[in-house]
């Protein structure tokens, strides 16, 4: 394998994961946060935001998956060799 190409992918992969996860971590945190305040400022919807809350991480969770996926393709399934 050339030394140049394989380089380049192990960057790429460090790349893809940062990236990925530096949004969907941002956006939980906001979303807790404010999961929190709303059940803070009205109890008794508590079911309901938690539900909305559990729904919209795991769609948040999922873009930090593709971005792995991403980069173990970059890794073992290197298209570029």
């Amino acid at each position: 394998m050339n030394p140049l190409i394989f380089a380049t992918s192990v960057i790429a992969v460090g790349l893809s994961v940062g990236l990925a996860s530096i949004g969907p971590g941002i956006g939980q945190g906001t979303t807790a946060g404010q999961a929190v305040e709303g059940i803070a400022r009205q109890p008794e919807v508590k079911g309901k935001i938690r539900g909305t809350l559990l729904l919209s991480l795991a769609f948040m969770e999922a873009l930090t998956i593709y971005g792995l996926v991403v980069a173990l393709a970059l890794l073992f399934a290197n298209p570029f060799v």
